[in-house]
């Protein structure tokens, strides 16, 4: 199996990952909109129209790492799904569920490094 081969399993993988999140935000997942009142947003609506946001953020980066990766997407996939892969131990839920939720960062970073890890600012935001 190819490096390519590689890249297309992991890049489908993470476009599945953030496409499922995105439409659960989408669609308002309360236990995600009661998250983000713990943050600090304490209007429900504001919070509601945030997680829509962030649900079309999500999806739009599934595509663009489905249809063509490039670093600067990656890394901020990489963070974004580990803090809210942390959410869950700090909102209350457990550490067991931020464990179980490494494959959600460690796929967009090993994506990453098969894409290959910049050398300079320019090559973050090669397409």
């Amino acid at each position: 199996m190819g490096t390519k081969t590689v890249e297309w399993i992991l890049r489908i993988a993470v476009a599945g990952e953030f496409i499922g999140h995105g439409l659960l935000a989408v669609g308002g997942k309360a236990d995600w909109i009661a998250w983000i009142q713990q943050f600090g947003v304490a209007d429900p609506i504001l919070a509601k129209q945030l997680l829509l946001a962030i649900g079309i953020l999500d999806v739009t980066a599934a595509l663009v790492i489905l249809l063509r990766p490039f670093p600067a997407i990656l890394l901020g996939a990489t963070l974004w799904a580990f803090w809210t892969a942390l959410v869950r131990p700090l909102v209350g839920v457990g550490w067991l569920d931020f464990v179980e939720r490494a494959a959600n960062w460690g796929t967009p970073l090993a994506l990453l490094f098969i894409v290959g890890w910049p050398r300079s600012v320019r090559e973050w935001f090669r397409f």
